[in-house]
């Protein structure tokens, strides 16, 4: 069944996977010694997360935090909140936040500074997608696995009102130019 609301593919497939497996090769070089606390953010980037933990060559550990300023929107509400919060003690550890999708930067800068606050040795941040033009000032990410325009996006976790996670691709979601 073709869905006239899902746009022209933004990353494919085999980029994904390329893509996914060389920042999980980084972020093995960079942590060698001290394997970090992968931190997803719910739910959009669970499937990268997973994807990248495969791609990471050390004994990771993880946990996830649900936070909320869409809703079912297209747009961000500016309100960002904890749904869910972290189960493991980032006290002295090195975190890596897995975000899926960095927009107006707003969601970003509430989590770090909700983490750093928590006093972990080291926090960084990998995110798989980061819409151009959309932040006041660049966002300070250590490893970023597309920069992509600023259009609404879905698939590879990506959702607009919980669907189209399952595309194994991202691309742009046309329905929003149809409202």
């Amino acid at each position: 069944m073709i869905d006239p609301r899902i746009g022209r593919i933004v990353v494919g497939e085999d980029e994904l996977s390329e893509r996914v497996a060389a920042l999980g090769k980084q972020i093995t070089a960079d942590y060698t010694d001290r394997p970090p606390l992968l931190v997803g953010v719910l739910k959009g980037a669970f499937m990268f997360m997973s994807d990248l933990s495969r791609s990471i060559d050390l004994p990771v550990e993880f946990d996830f935090m649900a936070v909320a300023s869409y809703g079912s929107s297209t747009r961000t509400s500016g309100v960002v909140r904890i749904v869910k919060d972290l189960d493991i003690e980032l006290t002295g550890r090195h975190v890596v936040i897995v975000e899926d999708i960095v927009d107006s930067g707003l969601t970003l800068a509430y989590l770090r500074k909700t983490l750093a606050a928590r006093r972990p040795a080291s926090l960084e941040v990998c995110a798989l997608l980061l819409k151009e033009g959309l932040q006041k000032e660049e966002p300070d990410l250590k490893y970023v696995g597309f920069r992509i325009p600023p259009d609404f996006v879905i698939g590879y976790g990506l959702d607009v009102a919980e669907r189209y996670r399952n595309l194994p691709y991202v691309a742009e979601y046309a329905g929003s130019k149809q409202s």
